[in-house]
């Protein structure tokens, strides 16, 4: 299974977040995604989160595997470069590594080797009574709602992994993640204002037990694609 690395960054740094590309020749590496805040900071109309703990910025590696993404950690490896560059900018960053559940959508579009869109990034803080009920619950019922979001482009789940990693910052631990994907924020926001995100709604009424926070941020997102050698 294809796994993701999270770089987290939250602060206040003196300028927006700048990275180096990561280089082409990692091994394993196949996409990398810059996310920093978009404009859009109040989109949903039915979820409301602190904006205070909005992250700066999430970097994000995909890996064919986990011992790959491992040996990228590892003192000295490219990600342990890029995450010391990120430490010197004034921000705080946490670290996960999560497995990655990919959902096909009506309408992917085509993604060029650079460009941008705009995420919806979900972050399941809390822990859910029952893991695997959960998960059973939430795999089954909540993709199929999310894919028929209008102008939907991408859709990811994500959930945790235990990993080893040479990266002497801290660990987030969320449960779950997802990534909703659009052109733009007009395109998020009406998304999020369609009869199906109320029916996404009711859905999560529905949900098995769980207790923590459910934060959702819009986020500009950069990607850069690395193709196969």
């Amino acid at each position: 299974m294809e796994v993701c690395f999270f770089l987290v960054g939250h602060g206040t740094p003196a300028r927006e977040p700048l990275f180096q590309p990561t280089p082409r020749d990692v091994e394993g590496l196949r996409r990398l995604v810059i996310h920093v805040p978009a404009d859009s900071n109040d989109c949903d109309p039915l979820s409301k989160t602190d904006n205070s703990a909005r992250p700066r910025c999430v970097l994000q590696w995909y890996f064919d595997d986990l011992e790959l993404l491992e040996q990228a950690l590892q003192p000295k490896g490219a990600i342990h470069d890029v995450a010391n560059e990120s430490s010197s900018m004034g921000l705080s960053f946490t670290q996960q590594a999560m497995a990655v559940r990919r959902f096909a959508t009506p309408n992917p579009g085509d993604l060029g080797t650079h460009t941008e869109r705009c995420t919806y990034l979900v972050s399941y803080e809390g822990e859910a009574q029952d893991l695997n009920a959960w998960l059973s619950h939430y795999l089954a019922h909540h993709p199929p709602l999310m894919t028929q979001l209008p102008g939907i482009r991408e859709l990811e789940i994500y959930t945790r992994l235990d990993y080893r990693s040479g990266l002497d910052i801290g660990r987030a631990t969320a449960m779950q993640r997802n990534k909703v994907v659009f052109d733009d924020s007009a395109s998020l926001a009406a998304a999020l204002a369609s009869p199906i995100r109320a029916s996404m709604k009711q859905d999560f009424n529905t949900f098995p037990p769980y207790s923590g926070a459910t934060l959702h941020f819009p986020m500009r997102s950069i990607y850069g694609n690395l193709k196969p050698k």
